[in-house]
């Protein structure tokens, strides 16, 4: 049986596990590729803590996740987590228990990490020898990088997560139109903090624009362009949380994170001049896994 490894994202919209082979030619063979959604990036952004709840409800995932991966023959899964649990006040109470109770030692990781770990996912995938700026949303935070001949140059982390703007704008659906005017223009205004000169492809990653890819291209086209996204914005600014979901095919919690999503990505586009996008099918996790894989083959 082939080598499997494991990796769990401890993410600010969902806790995410994968568990994976390595095939022949380089790329992998996905047996599980599942997540729990807990908004701990929303949380966050309206109390500053992971309540206990939320800690409980972690503490049950990782434990199923840990049950699973070992059924697969995975080792004990390398857990990480991002922007949610950096901000949390109380993250080290809560790393600390899981690492007591379960035997986990959750990765607290820096953004330039997570940006390093997306820009490998998506080699997968995407030519990353050319100069190319990787964009990868969350629920607390997206990273902007440039990537040239595989190796990160430049990174930039923006309190622009979906879970983040959904607390600060107080985002209903249906949604209102001055709301949604301010976020794009707070969004242009972060977004000028970040240096990368426009010009050069785009690419994103991360379930934010898988999600955008499911509402918009049913027929799993991995391109999105800025008219797309414009039309989105406008549909489901009018439109309440159920019919959003059922109309555009998403989760119902996935189905809430469309508007900010959709314009995260549109001022994007316009930050960088650009009229689309590339959306990877892979990204931080997988970048997990074919790290586990690279570190194996230099020890042998």
């Amino acid at each position: 049986m082939a080598r499997r490894y494991a990796a769990a994202d401890i993410g600010s919209n969902t806790v995410h596990l994968l568990v994976a082979e390595r095939l022949a030619k380089g790329g992998l063979k996905r047996l599980i590729n599942d997540s729990e959604w807990l908004s701990l990036g929303e949380a966050v952004a309206r109390q500053g803590f992971i309540s206990e709840e939320q800690a409980t409800r972690l503490m049950e995932t990782l434990r199923e996740f840990k049950r699973r991966s070992a059924a697969l023959g995975a080792p004990i899964p390398y857990v990480f987590a991002t922007e949610a649990m950096r901000a949390a006040r109380n993250h080290h109470q809560v790393l600390g228990e899981i690492r007591r109770t379960l035997g986990i030692k959750v990765d607290l990781i820096p953004p330039v990490r997570e940006a390093a770990l997306s820009a490998l996912g998506v080699s997968l995938d995407v030519d990353v020898s050319i100069d190319t700026v990787l964009i990868e949303v969350g629920g607390g935070s997206a990273q902007i990088a440039r990537i040239c001949s595989g190796t990160m140059l430049d990174e930039f982390s923006l309190p622009i997560g979906t879970g983040r703007l959904i607390a600060e704008f107080e985002l209903t659906q249906p949604a209102d139109e001055r709301s949604v005017i301010h976020l794009h223009q707070t969004l242009a205004a972060r977004l000028s903090n970040c240096r990368i000169l426009p010009g050069l492809p785009l690419v994103a990653s991360g379930g934010v624009a898988r999600g955008l890819i499911r509402a918009l291209h049913p027929d799993g086209d991995p391109v999105i362009y800025a008219y797309e996204l414009e039309y989105l914005i406008q549909s489901v600014m009018q439109l309440p949380e159920d019919i959003v979901g059922s109309r555009f095919r998403v989760k119902p919690k996935r189905a809430l994170t469309l508007l900010p999503g959709a314009s995260v990505y549109l001022m994007c586009l316009r930050h960088f001049r650009a009229d689309h996008m590339r959306v990877s099918e892979f990204g931080v996790r997988e970048g997990a896994v074919l790290e586990q894989i690279q570190q194996e083959v230099v020890v042998q």
